[in-house]
């Protein structure tokens, strides 16, 4: 009994003990680690993929998966940015509209992504694949291949605006976060995705609608999608079919690593955070020490493996799909 617990503790724990662990060989490496700076900094390139990793969460808690956040961002990015010029080209002018449809067009998004897994009943990787790429051809007709300058003052200042150095975006996903944390622990709906993930056939039994929670798994998934895409376009300014790039790799990477499993039913929010973190701490302490980008690449994908291995009841598995 106490060896289990001892499993369970350590599978809780241990992303955020590497977490702190890479703090410290990090800041050991390079003192100019550590300091408000460059945690500001980390912080601020870790924000968009706080909310797609959100995203993905709720989604992967079902047992599913989403591989359309790149084509959604970009749509999300692409129509933000239209909008939000044709209505004035200013927050305190008509174009704060852009805000509120955005977080629509991202809930859609989803909306027909969850629709044609459940009802066309298509395995949600090729689903959602299949929908991304949809995503990017719909911004790239939008923009004809350019980049869409946004640069209100007002907006932008989510990046320029600091409170204890820190931007104000970081602030903000803070708040999303919470959204987020009580939409998973404190609504029927988060603790839905928790049943489907742990158990389908007997969420069916127990006279759960499991199409329509998936349907809106992936709605809500939507809607962080484009928090995180009016997020990326206030940090560089720019909309464009590229606004997503490689987002898809970043998120999950960092869910799995936060120890949210892939088999679904348990993890959540707060281990996307850790997640988030530990790969920005290492993308960003790479640059730091002075490693090149194919290695920061390579550490990721053994940090992946490594991630999945340690949380993974091999016992409980006939095989691995």
């Amino acid at each position: 009994m106490s060896q289990v617990m001892s499993r369970e503790n350590l599978q809780k724990w241990a992303p955020v003990l590497v977490l702190i662990a890479l703090i410290l060989f990090f800041s050991i490496a390079n003192p100019n680690f550590m300091s408000v700076r460059n945690f500001a900094r980390i912080a601020m390139a870790a924000t968009p993929a706080l909310m797609i990793s959100i995203g993905i969460t709720f989604i992967i808690i079902m047992g599913s998966i989403d591989l359309s956040m790149e084509g959604a961002v970009a749509v999300c990015a692409v129509v933000f940015a239209t909008l939000f010029l044709s209505l004035g080209g200013a927050l305190d002018s008509w174009a704060w509209v852009a805000l509120p449809a955005t977080l629509v067009v991202g809930a859609c998004f989803g909306l027909v992504n969850g629709l044609v897994h459940v009802k066309l009943k298509i395995p949600s990787f090729m689903a959602s694949l299949s929908m991304g790429f949809v995503g990017i051809g719909l911004s790239l007709l939008m923009t004809g291949g350019d980049r869409i300058r946004v640069e209100d003052p007002l907006f932008r200042s989510l990046l320029t605006e600091r409170v204890l150095n820190f931007p104000l975006m970081v602030y903000f996903a803070g708040l999303a976060l919470l959204v987020a944390w009580f939409i998973q622990s404190r609504t029927r709906i988060g603790r839905n995705f928790y049943a489907v993930g742990g158990g389908e056939e007997l969420a069916h039994a127990s006279g759960l609608n499991v199409n329509r929670v998936r349907v809106l798994g992936f709605m809500i998934a939507g809607a962080f999608y484009a928090l995180g895409a009016l997020f990326a376009v206030a940090r560089i300014g720019i909309a464009e079919t590229a606004t997503g790039y490689n987002l898809m790799f970043i998120s999950i990477t960092s869910v799995v690593v936060g120890g949210t499993a892939l088999w679904g039913g348990t993890g959540g929010v707060w281990n996307s955070l850790v997640g988030v973190l530990i790969v920005n701490v290492i993308a960003n302490g790479m640059i730091v020490i002075g490693l090149p980008r194919y290695v920061q690449d390579g550490v990721l994908g053994v940090l992946v493996i490594l991630a999945v291995y340690l949380s993974t009841d091999r016992k409980s598995l006939a095989f691995v799909k």
